[in-house]
């Protein structure tokens, strides 16, 4: 019986599959967004910075950076579901292609209150992850979990696989 590799082993090439992800993506760093994993959970964070206003009189977030960050979080919560089983083999690493990433077909933005000037959250949920379509549902919240600020509907056109 193969004994179960140890804890820390398994975080780092979560971690490490993670960072790979979110470093091929450089939108993801001018918005300054993290990704923040929890065993498979995925949590998206904008942390607050001026840059992101939209409306200085109010002040909001801007909409572009909201669905920006709707969009990215919806799109990395699809690929890591995508790639959990190879990366849990062990066959996501700093020596293996690009992972590509699915492309968007449509993206529906629902703004339920103003984003406010500080951090905000988002999660995504896979409705349906098919060889070649998936929709993703994602809901974003500053302050309380309960009091979405914004949500988003996208469609995926998924990448081919190999294997």
């Amino acid at each position: 019986m193969k004994r179960p590799e140890p804890v820390q082993v398994v975080k780092q090439r979560r971690d490490a599959a993670l960072q790979k992800l979110v470093k091929g993506v450089p939108y993801i760093q001018f918005l300054g967004i993290q990704i923040d994993r929890r065993g498979d959970e995925l949590t998206g964070i904008l942390p607050y910075d001026d840059k992101l206003i939209g409306n200085p009189m109010l002040p909001a977030l801007h909409g572009g950076v909201t669905a920006a960050f709707l969009e990215v979080t919806a799109i990395m919560e699809l690929t890591w579901s995508m790639i959990w089983d190879d990366m849990e083999a062990g066959k996501v690493t700093e020596g293996a292609p690009r992972i590509v990433l699915p492309k968007t077909i449509d993206f529906t933005v629902d703004y339920l209150r103003t984003g406010l000037p500080r951090d905000a959250y988002a999660r995504a949920r896979v409705n349906r992850s098919g060889r070649r379509y998936a929709s993703v549902h994602v809901e974003a919240w500053q302050d309380n979990r309960t009091r979405l600020f914004a949500q988003a509907t996208g469609h995926f056109l998924m990448p081919q696989r190999n294997g």
